[in-house]
């Protein structure tokens, strides 16, 4: 069903700067499970835009450069399932949206007073909402969120800042990877 609606959104999903970001989002994934790979334990999250990615989390440079690097290798050398991560947030949206819908099908027409009552169907159905949205989430990020295929996506840059934390004494570091693709 998503592979077919992703059919039908081919000329959305092509229009250059979603085709950038979704390029990037797939390069950010890889690159994130190729340190996940090196570094026990990682903590690391990632955000793309069209012209390349962060990455969050307490990395060295050389080292988010070498896992980039193999990413885009890996990827121009047919390996685009390194694109869908499990941690993606579009996991976590879609567990959340089906989980509120899940969770308000059950609510629906109840009284306040037999509120109680309906929480075993209520927690049965966000359980069923939570099991489907796993694969569900996968299927998004292969064929909406992401895109495996680079084409001919290259890196530009790649930058390190530190970033102070609202409300707290410490910092993050913050690498941006710039990218270009025509």
């Amino acid at each position: 069903m998503i592979e077919q609606f992703a059919e039908q959104a081919q000329p959305i999903l092509n229009i250059p700067v979603i085709r950038r970001t979704r390029r990037n989002h797939g390069l950010e994934h890889a690159t994130i499970t190729i340190l996940s790979s090196r570094i026990k334990p990682l903590s690391m999250a990632g955000r793309s835009d069209g012209d390349g990615f962060f990455l969050f989390g307490e990395v060295a440079t050389g080292q988010v450069q070498t896992a980039v690097a193999e990413a885009l290798r890996r990827m121009k050398h047919g390996e685009r399932s390194l694109a869908v991560h499990p941690n993606c947030g579009t996991n976590l949206v879609t567990t959340s949206f089906l989980a509120s819908i899940a969770a308000m099908l059950g609510m629906a027409g109840a009284r306040r007073s037999g509120f109680l009552n309906r929480l075993p169907l209520v927690m049965s159905f966000v359980s069923i909402a939570i099991l489907l949205s796993q694969p569900l989430g996968l299927s998004l990020q292969r064929h909406i969120t992401t895109d495996g295929d680079p084409a001919d996506l290259e890196v530009i840059e790649i930058t390190r800042k530190e970033v102070r934390m609202p409300l707290s004494e410490g910092t993050m570091t913050v690498h941006r990877v710039t990218t270009r693709s025509s």
